[in-house]
């Protein structure tokens, strides 16, 4: 079965929510539409619909136009085995003590290192993006170095991978949240196929806005591989629930992003430790200063 696709860019994230409102009008009648910020630093907005029928390649114009954005690309998808797809291009990924892994590759887990199952048809968070490695390895690191914090949350945790790999190196329980509760039904999933369901607990949370997430700070250590504006705006949260002298591991951050992130992050109460760049792609390891006794 062929299904297609029309994508285009638009300035503005409101001005991309009104197209999208627009597009669900048009006939044949979309089977998704969805909407994603550009991080470039651009302002772009991409819009992307997909039909099961040929899509009105007019009607599409006519909105494109009417909304002030670029003309439509449409394109014909193939029917395929995704996850096979994934799981022949997407490899184990090593990240400093941890072996990030999918099912169909369980032969290849080093003896060395602490395996993370990961199956390919959870595609975000398999620790093949550079955010996920490269918080990893920070962990990994800081971990190395002597750091026993009892206290750890994975908020926006996608898959958990980060909250179980600290629930392999430390003999505590890892509190996960996310805003998805589809996400949070795959972290869920992946905690159990890791043996790690008493030891990693997955809840639905808007930032701190849960009561598990704030009955249970202070945290000596908090994982955020997000984006850069939820991470800006969960930066007074971030200080208020990280204990004193523990830290924070960031990601989602573009490199050119990393400085206001930082200097927001300073403004809360944190110190600079350690800056990681894999590719196009910045972790942050901050520190919460100790806060005045009176």
């Amino acid at each position: 079965m062929i299904t297609y696709s029309a994508l285009t860019t638009i300035k503005g994230e409101d001005a991309a929510y009104q197209l999208a409102d627009a597009l669900e009008a048009v006939q044949p009648e979309p089977t998704g539409i969805g909407v994603f910020e550009i991080e470039d630093g651009s302002g772009l907005w991409e819009v992307a619909v997909y039909f099961t029928d040929p899509p009105d390649a007019a009607a599409l114009a006519v909105l494109s136009a009417l909304h002030g954005a670029r003309p439509f690309n449409i394109s014909e998808i193939p029917e395929q085995d995704w996850v096979s797809k994934v799981q022949r291009e997407l490899s184990p990924v090593p990240a400093g003590r941890f072996f990030v892994y999918g099912s169909h590759d369980a032969d290849k887990v080093p003896d060395d290192k602490i395996p993370l199952l990961i199956d390919a048809a959870m595609a975000f968070g398999t620790g093949h993006h550079g955010t996920t490695k490269g918080c990893l390895e920070a962990f990994d690191a800081l971990s190395s170095d002597g750091f026993v914090g009892k206290n750890i949350l994975d908020v926006g945790c996608g898959t958990a991978v980060l909250a179980m790999a600290a629930a392999k190196v430390l003999p505590y329980t890892v509190l996960a949240s996310d805003i998805d509760p589809v996400a949070v039904e795959v972290a869920q999933a992946n905690v159990i196929s890791n043996g790690l369901q008493d030891r990693v607990n997955c809840v639905v949370a808007a930032g701190f806005g849960a009561p598990e997430l704030r009955e249970n700070g202070p945290y000596d250590l908090i994982f955020a591989n997000i984006l850069k504006a939820p991470l800006i705006g969960l930066a007074p949260d971030m200080g208020a629930h990280t204990a004193d002298e523990g830290y924070a591991i960031l990601s989602g951050i573009l490199n050119e992003q990393a400085d206001e992130v930082i200097a927001i992050y300073q403004q809360n109460g944190f110190n600079l430790v350690q800056k990681r760049v894999i590719v196009d792609w910045t972790t942050l390891v901050l520190r919460r200063n100790r806060r005045n006794s009176d």
